[in-house]
């Protein structure tokens, strides 16, 4: 089924969705992607490539839970298994069976700039409809003067987007870490040097977790483990900022990875600011039919409000994004009560009373705000279950009686 509203164009790239497989394990073969896009992914960004194959350790996946379901994944794979040569037979390969989905190359090379210019023209050559660069792996490749070790140096940005765009007949984009204190620099580096777009977020550097029994970390090989690269619904809020922040101060199309598991998560995306939306994690969790999902949500979205085209909605949010200091201290708010929602299961009082003001108690079956005491946090309707408070912008009522009503 052809949704209209979900055809774009990136870079001008023509997309009959904003979804593409992520650099990772899902397109690490010609096999896979192609199975990708029979399932109906709009794109795809193969497995990063170097000038030699990589060699993995196992395990080298761990997962963080909250009871049986997971909410993150922390993995230390390396880029690609396979060197350029075998790259190049299969990008050839994905390309003679569907020429009209674009594919995009992920490539790595170490900060002799040469070996950039070397990748970028053979994967050009053999069809690729973009590079990406992978400066910002947070694994294994730091180790080697590569990935993340080039990223939080703007001038080794600069060094590997210049060696590229100035190979490159295809659009650049530039994949971003977040494991810098200003992304906006990195982003504007890469742009000074000839990047089309920017890639933002690859995984944020971390440890998943410690098993209390053995001591060891989450994977281990042989009882040791390593920092990696932390991805999943967990670092969606970094994403976001990331690609706000990017959008607004480059300007530059910006494809947008970190989180996404659902439609809502990529609608939040697109209003950020992001053109086209990459996925992982969710998809090594779910396979490549969550395409299906994703296509009817986010194109339902766009009919409900009125965007008859994705590009429309793309930026929308960004007006309403600033610095702290652009907010009104002046605006007063205050929690209410809905009491024909609230199931009196009092989860809003043990929050409000020990992380606020003690302004929530029960009253029979509902809870009840003294409006003199709310100082319009809002850590109660974070918290409430079942949508049963709302903030009230506005001036405080006169009694707790109309402040619960």
């Amino acid at each position: 089924m052809t949704r209209t509203r979900l055809k774009t164009t990136f870079n001008n790239i023509e997309l009959e969705n904003p979804f593409l497989l992520a650099s990772a394990p899902p397109t690490r073969t010609a096999d896979m992607i192609k199975r990708a896009f029979e399932a109906g992914w709009g794109g795809a960004v193969t497995k990063t490539i170097g000038l030699q194959g990589a060699t993995n350790v196992r395990p080298r996946f761990g997962f963080l839970k909250e009871r049986a379901r997971v909410v993150g994944m922390t993995n230390f794979e390396l880029i690609s298994e396979k060197g350029l040569d075998l790259w190049v037979e299969a990008i050839g390969d994905v390309k003679a069976c569907f020429p009209d989905r674009p594919l995009v190359a992920s490539i790595m090379g170490s900060v002799e700039f040469a070996e950039w210019e070397i990748l970028a023209l053979a994967v050009q050559s053999a069809g690729a409809d973009a590079i990406e660069l992978n400066v910002s792996c947070p694994h294994g490749m730091p180790e080697q003067h590569m990935g993340a070790f080039m990223d939080q140096d703007p001038a080794l940005i600069k060094g590997a987007t210049a060696a590229v765009a100035a190979a490159a007949r295809v659009p650049v984009w530039v994949k971003l870490t977040p494991n810098v204190t200003d992304i906006a620099s990195m982003a504007l580096a890469a742009k000074e040097e000839g990047a089309d777009a920017i890639a933002a977020i690859n995984t944020v550097a971390g440890l998943v977790g410690i098993d209390l029994d053995t001591f060891e970390p989450i994977p281990s090989v042989s009882r040791r483990g390593a920092y990696g690269g932390y991805s999943g619904r967990g670092v969606k809020p970094i994403a976001l900022r990331a690609v706000s922040t990017i959008a607004a101060t480059t300007a530059l199309p910006v494809s947008g990875c970190g989180g996404i598991t659902c439609w809502e998560d990529a609608a939040e995306f697109i209003l950020a600011g992001a053109g086209t939306l990459q996925v992982c994690t969710a998809v090594m969790l779910n396979g490549f039919g969550l395409i299906r999902d994703l296509e009817r949500g986010l194109e339902e979205y766009l009919e409900r409000k009125g965007f008859d085209t994705l590009s429309d909605a793309v930026g929308r949010a960004l007006p309403h994004i600033g610095d702290y200091a652009s907010l009104d201290p002046d605006v007063d708010a205050y929690a209410r009560v809905l009491s024909e929602k609230c199931n009196a299961c009092g989860n809003c009082v043990p929050a409000c009373f020990d992380g606020g003001f003690q302004a929530i108690s029960m009253n029979g079956e509902a809870a009840r705000v003294d409006a003199e005491l709310c100082d319009g946090c809002g850590l109660c309707a974070s918290v409430c279950r079942v949508g049963a408070i709302e903030m009230v912008p506005g001036h405080r009522p006169p009694s707790t009686a109309e402040a619960s009503s």
